[in-house]
């Protein structure tokens, strides 16, 4: 059974190891350097009031996902970002569907319109998670150039809350 709650400062060491694992195993998300969990304290920080982070627990209340919704400069005040993470070898298993839900709620009371999802192209998990959401494609941007040196195309996918 998946329990989601808000996410908690004490959690951001498990968040970190989380997203560490899928930095490290590649191809699905934009980020490449490893995060630490004062890295996350910020970022949440960051986002303030109009943020919403929430965690997965498993049964052994264990962090199995995260998720976060926050503003973006380059969107407009109506609209938020969205990232998630789920533990690698634990996606398919309504994580993310339980994730969703709790910020598609917390995005409507934030005041929100409208969700926004950027993905890159090659990551074909994250495209179908996002469409099965009922999001649609709005952006495409190609030649994007990761920290990496590694250039990949993003599709920015939205969701009307």
């Amino acid at each position: 059974m998946i329990n989601v709650r808000r996410a908690m400062t004490l959690d951001t060491g498990s968040m970190a190891k989380l997203l560490n694992e899928i930095i490290e195993r590649g191809g699905t998300t934009a980020l490449v350097r490893k995060v630490t969990a004062t890295d996350l304290q910020e970022w949440i920080a960051e986002g303030g009031a109009r943020a919403a982070w929430h965690v997965a627990l498993d049964d052994t209340e264990t962090v199995v996902g995260f998720q976060w919704i926050a503003p973006h400069p380059k969107l407009p005040q109506d609209a938020c970002d969205i990232a998630t993470f789920v533990q690698v070898g634990r996606t398919g298993l309504g994580i993310g569907s339980a994730l969703f839900s709790a910020n598609a709620q917390a995005a409507k009371a934030l005041g929100y319109r409208w969700i926004n999802a950027t993905i890159r192209a090659d990551n074909e998990g994250g495209l179908t998670y996002y469409q099965s959401r009922g999001f649609r494609d709005w952006a495409f941007d190609e030649g994007v150039k990761l920290d990496t040196g590694q250039v990949v195309d993003k599709i920015s996918k939205r969701y009307d809350v």
